[in-house]
């Protein structure tokens, strides 16, 4: 039986998506259609799937293309929350504008596409990321034990190893640890230009008890770059 269930999901929406310029020169990057479909629906859609109730969306960037979500989902409380410190800081500045929705939660970004709605499965043992095995990568590598706990994480890549995806899972108890450290770093030591992952994975790395969450490289697609769109979406090519 799992220990925990994820009753709440925060997106993080609030980044200007200069990599995938010129597409977002005028567009958030979640708000993207791939193939007919903007890239942050595919994930609210998934998360009112899976029975998600409340849901709060992170923005910053041209923000208020964003006003149509709660009227388009009206069976879910969809809360859109502003980050005014989007143009200056990283995205630990946007878990830090949600962070009193921290525990029992998803946090996940706004500009993956959904295949395997499965994925965002509410109930949970641990806290942690989905993520794929991977014999080379030049993303967030994780290994772990044979129990499929986390040991350590490289931000550089590496071989045979756990690529770590932006979908992850935090109970009550991680999720205050995860308020206070935000606070006390973003707010306190304006540690401004972190990730917001830093905090469990290498400032606090051993006040939390991660667990990978198996998902397959085909569940979903991270879209980081403009040639990646273009590989996944062949219209935008220039």
């Amino acid at each position: 039986m799992s220990k925990h269930i994820a009753t709440k999901a925060i997106i993080m929406a609030a980044g200007n998506g200069n990599r995938l310029q010129p597409a977002t020169l005028t567009t958030p990057k979640p708000l993207i259609e791939v193939n007919g479909e903007k890239m942050i629906e595919t994930t609210v859609g998934a998360l009112i799937q899976n029975g998600f109730k409340e849901i709060y969306v992170v923005i910053g960037y041209l923000k208020e293309q964003f006003s149509y979500l709660p009227e388009k989902y009206p069976q879910v409380k969809l809360t859109l929350l502003e980050n005014p410190y989007f143009e200056t800081c990283n995205n630990i500045s946007s878990l830090y504008v949600a962070r009193e929705h921290l525990g029992d939660c998803i946090i996940t970004d706004g500009d993956l596409i959904i295949h395997n709605p499965e994925i965002l499965n509410p109930y949970f043992d641990h806290s942690g990321y989905c993520s794929t095995w991977a014999e080379v990568s030049d993303e967030w590598m994780q290994t772990v034990d044979e129990d499929d706990f986390v040991l350590a994480c490289s931000r550089t890549g590496g071989r045979n190893g756990w690529k770590l995806y932006s979908v992850s899972f935090w109970n009550q108890e991680d999720g205050q640890k995860l308020r206070q450290h935000l606070e006390s770093l973003f707010a306190r030591q304006k540690e401004t230009d972190l990730y917001w992952d830093d905090v469990a994975m290498f400032k606090y790395q051993d006040e939390y008890r991660l667990k990978i969450r198996r998902i397959s490289s085909d569940d979903l697609i991270e879209i980081d770059s403009f040639d990646e769109l273009v590989a996944v979406d062949p219209t935008y090519k220039l």
